[in-house]
């Protein structure tokens, strides 16, 4: 058996007609077949534009998968104890064992985090993080520099997945395929076109694993293309030295 995972943009769920519609998010996941999923831009009762809808427990319940969540931002409704929030989500198969989320400014220069989940894959444990980058190269680079500082010294087999706002062979891409293996890459397909979804043209997400997983193969799912501004991204892995 092999691990199958995907990292997804899902634009709080609006759709390249302007329609916000979690159903083809939900008809997208199952179709892939991943045991692990990577979400970006995930609104959970945030605001109108979304239906205040909690986002990644709608979508989990849907599929019966577990769920965790690293918001990104979160506001406080002034005199209530309502608790808006967007940010990344992650789906799972497997029970997962433990989660945090590290936001990297937390006194508010930008909303962006990055979701640690501790889980397994038959009785082998894994460390997956999600997470999305900003769009100013200059931050950009600071987050990275967090992201390795993290796993660095890993021991256990790493999955890194989601949209980060960079294209490869660029200094962020170096940086950070220094200490990790970029997906696309290392199955020798090149880079894979994620965004717009209708005409993509360029490759902003990607899945990341350190030295302890073997790339099987890449894809790009393109069942519901109108289902996100961006498509979802689909790695086939193999834990080395195991046999699945």
């Amino acid at each position: 058996m092999e691990i199958k995972v995907m990292t997804f943009n899902i634009h709080h769920g609006k759709g390249m007609d302007g329609k916000v519609d979690l159903k083809r998010i939900v008809s997208v996941i199952e179709h892939s077949g991943a045991d692990y999923i990577s979400l970006n831009e995930v609104d959970r009762f945030f605001s109108k534009r979304s239906n205040f809808e909690d986002q990644i427990a709608w979508i989990a319940k849907e599929l019966n998968l577990h769920h965790a969540y690293g918001p990104a931002l979160t506001f406080t409704i002034k005199g209530s104890m309502e608790v808006r929030q967007y940010g990344n989500g992650f789906l799972s198969k497997f029970p997962i064992e433990s989660q945090i989320n590290h936001l990297f400014y937390p006194k508010g220069l930008e909303g962006r985090s990055l979701l640690e989940i501790d889980t397994q894959f038959q009785g082998n444990a894994l460390k997956v993080f999600v997470t999305h980058l900003s769009l100013n190269p200059f931050v950009r680079h600071k987050q990275i520099d967090f992201i390795t500082d993290k796993i660095k010294d890993e021991s256990k087999p790493v999955i890194i997945m989601g949209d980060w706002n960079m294209k490869p062979g660029t200094k962020a891409w170096h940086k950070i395929t220094q200490h990790l293996q970029d997906a696309c890459h290392m199955a020798l397909v090149g880079p894979i076109y994620t965004y717009p979804s209708k005409k993509p043209r360029s490759q902003l997400d990607y899945i990341f694993v350190n030295e302890h997983i073997h790339i099987s193969s890449v894809e790009i799912v393109a069942h519901v293309p109108d289902a996100s501004d961006h498509l979802p991204l689909k790695a086939t892995l193999r834990l080395k030295n195991h046999l699945f």
